[in-house]
């Protein structure tokens, strides 16, 4: 310290307007971890937890559908009522809608988490749901209403379609009784 001056002491902090939120408490003992703010049970959404998850479990079967029959095994395009070529095009459109919909499903789920706002039990529950449902709007107006295409040409469609179908209704059925539980759980 050069010119003989001293330096000065901090100046003492003033305290400023309270800000909303929270209160952070100390932890019990000196450098121990703080313990991060409860959330009011208020702030859970488990309708929206079921919706944006269910969004997830629709894009997730369409990527199964379209990765196993479209390009692994090659029994079907979404459009199987033109060429080739058309074919191909709209399969690349359903994979577009589909990444689409793990995006979106992505992000707001990530918006429920950070605003601690998810509900778990209902998140799995709309996820069971979106696979059954995609699986059973596949089965029922793709294949048979609109036959835009079907599971397998050359065969007997019977089987692949009970087989099909049936198991939307499993991840239907699994989904009904995870949501059930989940609102049951909610109340009490």
């Amino acid at each position: 310290m050069t010119g003989g001056s001293r330096p000065s002491a901090p100046e003492p902090a003033v305290p400023g307007p309270a800000v909303p939120g929270p209160a952070v408490p100390e932890p019990a003992v000196p450098g121990a971890a703080v313990p991060e703010p409860t959330v009011p049970d208020a702030a859970v959404l488990p309708g929206r937890s079921l919706a944006v998850c269910a969004v997830i479990g629709a894009a997730v079967m369409a990527a199964v559908d379209e990765i196993v029959f479209h390009q692994v095994l090659g029994w079907h395009h979404f459009f199987d009522r033109s060429t080739p070529a058309v074919g191909l095009v709209s399969d690349g459109l359903l994979h577009t809608a589909e990444l689409l919909g793990l995006v979106l499903g992505f992000v707001l789920y990530a918006d429920l988490r950070r605003r601690h706002a998810l509900a778990p039990a209902h998140a799995r529950a709309g996820l069971f749901l979106g696979l059954g449902g995609f699986q059973l709007f596949d089965g029922i107006v793709d294949h048979k209403l609109l036959r835009l295409h079907q599971i397998r040409y050359g065969v007997d469609l019977l089987v692949y379609d009970l087989v099909w179908n049936g198991a939307a209704l499993v991840l239907l059925a699994v989904g009904a009784v995870l949501a059930v539980r989940a609102r049951r759980r909610a109340r009490s």
